[in-house]
C-alpha cells in the first residue's frame, strides 16, 4: 500500500501547527470521499477563532482519516473554534453513518490494506503473528504537523504498542 501522504500536507504551515486526526470505522466510498473533501475544504476556508480567520487545513487521507491542521503562528485557536471542527466531524458521522470517535479501534496496514483492530484483540493478534514489530500503525495521537510528517504512520516497534511485542 502506498503510504505517501506528505505531499498533501501544506508546506507553508509552521512545523508546530496543531493537528487533529479522526479515524472512521470504515473507508468512505469514492462519492462519499469527494463530498467529505469538499466539506473539509469549505470548513478550512471559513474557519474562525473569535471572529478572526484561522490558517486552517482539512483533508481526508486514505479515504478513512479526517485531518485538521491549524497554524497558530498566523492566528490562535480557541476552544470554540476547535468545537466547530468537532461539530463538523459529528455531522459527518451522522450523515455518512460512521463512527469517528472510537479510540478503542486501532488502524494498521496489514496485507497492503488498512485494517482496524479493537484494542481488546491486539494481544491475540500479536500472538497469532498478524501484528509484528514491523507492522505499520496509524498513531492518531500525534499533535503537530512535524509529528504528522514523521510519526503518524510508524512501525509498531516505534509506538506505545512496542511493549506488547515479545523480544
Amino acid at each position: 500500500m502506498n503510504t505517501n501522504f506528505r505531499d498533501l500536507v501544506p508546506k507553508d504551515f509552521n512545523e508546530n501547527s496543531h493537528v487533529w486526526i479522526y479515524q472512521s470505522n470504515r473507508i468512505f466510498t469514492f462519492s462519499e470521499a469527494i463530498r467529505i473533501e469538499e466539506l473539509l475544504k469549505n470548513f478550512a476556508s471559513t474557519w474562525k477563532s473569535h471572529g478572526m480567520p484561522v490558517k486552517g487545513y482539512g483533508n481526508l487521507f486514505f479515504g478513512q482519516f479526517i485531518v485538521f491542521m491549524a497554524d497558530e503562528t498566523a492566528s490562535g485557536i480557541s476552544g470554540c473554534s476547535t468545537d466547530t471542527a468537532v461539530r463538523l466531524v459529528k455531522n459527518i458521522e451522522k450523515d455518512f453513518e460512521v463512527d469517528m470517535f472510537d479510540r478503542q479501534m486501532l488502524a494498521f496496514i496489514i496485507n497492503e490494506r488498512i485494517q482496524l483492530l479493537p484494542l481488546s484483540q491486539i494481544n491475540s493478534s500479536i500472538e497469532d503473528g498478524i501484528i509484528t514489530k514491523d507492522t505499520l500503525y496509524f498513531n492518531n495521537t500525534i499533535l503537530t504537523k512535524e509529528e504528522l510528517l514523521t510519526k503518524w504512520i510508524i512501525p509498531v516497534e516505534e509506538s506505545w504498542l512496542a511493549m506488547r511485542i515479545p523480544n
